[in-house]
């Protein structure tokens, strides 16, 4: 180990630091400042990567939790020969930016996961090691190992506080990811001042408590470094906790081991007395130590030797497994491997939409086997059971079967989402996870990152509204429907029937370019009759007819969901007081795919000139774009505790009261 060469890419990660936030007048230089020798030794030393090829199968995979401190990683990735440049750096939190305030998944090459809301890069990571694990289970055979790396995480105090790093590395323990190394940045600062001030809890025997490995050192010693992260290697059983005491913003002469070089620039002054310190030269900004540049140039070709070796053992490895081979391939495009046999269902017949999601599944997980996912200790009433595997192999993952393919999150929905993030970035797989919809409030940030990096989860929510009934207003959601669709990005289906539920599958599977939320009921629905005959194609634009008069209508009722049902009623109501009234009714399953859908597509569906009315059991947030809000029929409150018709009943949420809001427009 080239110490002397490592101590100059340390004080190069300083250095442009330094300049980095100081130029932007924006940033935090502590983290970075604090664990440059950290950033020197991982890759450096350890981390296998090929700069050349960010998808390598194998490679090792870096988390920077603690994203405020990104500059921690744009100087190494610059110097070990990613494609940031220096003038990127130079463009630190500007727009347009490779390397933009917080890490960016797709943003800046390099970078794993979108990080920066604290403790979601940490359950990312946990996401990944479950990954790693099973796509080896399934696709290594014995002397023909092609994936044997590991997850590496920094994290921060800060991470450690969260909720959802305490969820996932509670799993993580439980489930054995003895891949997963995180090392634990503990500077003992957060932004209001010391962490004594909230923070006291000794992490290290919480993290025992979990089943992890425990180990303690120091960041500024690359020798103790190596033989910590040895050692956590060794243990293929547990994950390992690293905890490594540092001084944030160690070198900044007066700010160093205080709140104020957290998330401020050191100022001028303060920026030149810390180069002089730590001897950077001051007439050269952004400097680069050229020891950094030659260390990094020679261990490359070192990288790349590895890189050269593991492409024969891969091409040895498809031509003695080409049926693996193949199914590697077609596991990676994210596609099906064998055509997807939905099933069909009567019109009449009347099924739950949460049931027949659950029947879809069970074909989804026949035409994806690397489908992977599963609830948060609610798969009975989510109907997520995945059917036993064809092979008879157990289906659970666990310590024991890293190749299972159903996952007992536990009460963790935020820890569930953030692993399932995760597990998407990885590649290969394709995750869902499930809750009910109330619940989603719980997940809510790891599902805003899904939408924010692209990644294709899959989020099921079963017990949609008021008509779950008894659980009461704590889990019957009426504003969480507009919460979510209110997410760029993320696409919201809410199905009006057993058919509309398996085609709302059949997109959420066929979408690799973002999330997909699918919103399922608890009460039993009924299969309607569809006047469209292309109904699947035209719903997959957000919205189809369902009932067409002879004639152009005069009112037109648009409803998502169970809705629809209540609709075709209100319109039969409408129709007995005034026969010659011509009524259309309109499923929107998903409505920001129809807003945003060419207006002759809208216009064909909502017909211009016609009166339209909107159904939904939820607040009317957003409706008031097709229909004024005198028009809308929502629940503007909680509901209460009760069957839940008698909770409709006392809400006055029904069809009958729907018709009279529309027999009052020809009173």
């Amino acid at each position: 180990m080239n110490i002397p060469a490592l101590q100059s890419i340390a004080l190069s990660v300083r250095s442009l630091t330094i300049d980095a936030v100081q130029k932007a007048n924006s940033g935090h230089p502590g983290m970075p400042m604090g664990a440059a020798e950290l950033a020197a030794f991982l890759y450096g030393v350890e981390l296998k990567y090929n700069p050349k090829d960010l998808k390598w199968l194998n490679r090792d995979r870096f988390v920077l939790s603690a994203g405020h401190g990104s500059m921690f990683l744009y100087s190494i990735l610059h110097m070990a020969g990613f494609d940031v440049s220096l003038d990127d750096i130079k463009a630190f939190r500007q727009v347009g930016s490779k390397c933009p305030g917080h890490p960016e998944y797709g943003v800046t090459p390099g970078v794993e996961t979108t990080t920066g809301p604290l403790g979601q890069g940490l359950a990312n990571a946990v996401g990944m090691a479950i990954a790693e694990r099973k796509v080896a289970a399934h696709f290594n055979r014995p002397g023909q190992e092609i994936i044997d790396h590991s997850i590496f995480v920094v994290a921060g105090d800060g991470c450690f506080m969260e909720g959802v790093a305490s969820e996932a590395c509670s799993l993580a323990g439980y489930l054995g990811l003895g891949n997963l190394i995180v090392y634990y940045d503990s500077n003992h600062i957060s932004i209001d001042g010391s962490t004594n001030i909230a923070f006291t809890e000794d992490v290290g025997k919480r993290f025992e408590a979990y089943g992890w490995q425990v180990l303690r050192g120091s960041m500024y010693n690359f020798e103790e470094l190596a033989a910590l992260t040895a050692r956590a290697k060794a243990d293929r059983t547990r994950p390992s906790l690293i905890i490594l005491e540092s001084i944030i913003g160690k070198g900044a002469p007066s700010k160093q081991g205080t709140s104020g070089v957290h998330g401020s620039p050191l100022g001028e002054e303060e920026a030149r007395k810390a180069k002089e310190g730590l001897g950077i030269p001051l007439e050269a900004p952004f400097w680069v130590a050229p020891e950094a540049y030659a260390y990094f140039e020679a261990h490359r070709k070192t990288l790349d030797q590895e890189y050269q070796a593991w492409q024969a053992r891969f091409e040895a490895w498809k031509k003695a497994n080409p049926e693996l081979a193949r199914e590697l391939s077609t596991w990676l495009s994210g596609k099906a491997t064998r055509e997807l046999d939905l099933p069909a269902f009567k019109v009449g017949e009347k099924v739950a939409t949460r049931n027949a999601s659950g029947k879809c599944l069970g074909a989804v997980a026949g035409a994806w086997p690397n489908l992977i996912g599963g609830s948060a200790d609610l798969t009975s009433p989510n109907v997520t059971q995945l059917p036993p595997n064809a092979d008879g192999t157990p289906l659970v993952l666990t310590k024991e079967n890293p190749a299972g393919r159903y996952i007992h999150f536990g009460v963790r929905e935020h820890g569930m989402a953030a692993i399932a993030n995760g597990i998407a970035l990885y590649g290969g797989l394709r995750p869902f996870v499930a809750t009910f919809l109330v619940f989603a409030d719980y997940l809510r940030p790891a599902l805003r990152l899904s939408a924010l990096m692209k990644v294709p989860v899959i989020y099921v929510l079963t017990h949609d509204s008021i008509y779950i009934g008894e659980d009461g207003p704590t889990h019957q959601p009426v504003e969480t429907l507009a919460s979510l669709r209110a997410i760029p990005g993320l696409k919201v289906l809410r199905p009006a029937d057993a058919e509309e539920t398996a085609v709302a599958w059949r997109i959420a599977m066929e979408r690799l370019d973002g999330p997909t939320v699918l919103v399922f009921t608890r009460q039993n629905l009924p299969v309607l009759e569809k006047a469209d005959p292309d109904w699947p194609y035209t719903m997959a634009l957000g919205a189809y007819v369902v009932q067409n008069p002879a004639r152009p209508p005069e009112v037109t009722l648009v409803a998502s969901g169970s809705e629809v049902s209540l609709a075709i009623a209100a319109a039969d109501i409408v129709r007995a007081q005034r026969p010659k009234t011509a009524i259309r009714v309109v499923s929107v399953a998903d409505r920001q795919a129809f807003y945003a859908a060419p207006a002759p597509v809208r216009d064909a569906i909502l017909s211009p000139g016609s009166l339209v009315f909107v159904a939904e059991a939820g607040i009317a947030q957003g409706w008031e774009r097709i229909a004024p809000s005198e028009n809308i029929f929502s629940i503007e409150r909680f509901g209460e505790s009760g069957p839940g018709d008698k909770v409709a009943e006392h809400l006055g949420f029904t069809a009958q009261a729907f018709a009279q809001m529309v027999l009052a427009k020809f009173a």
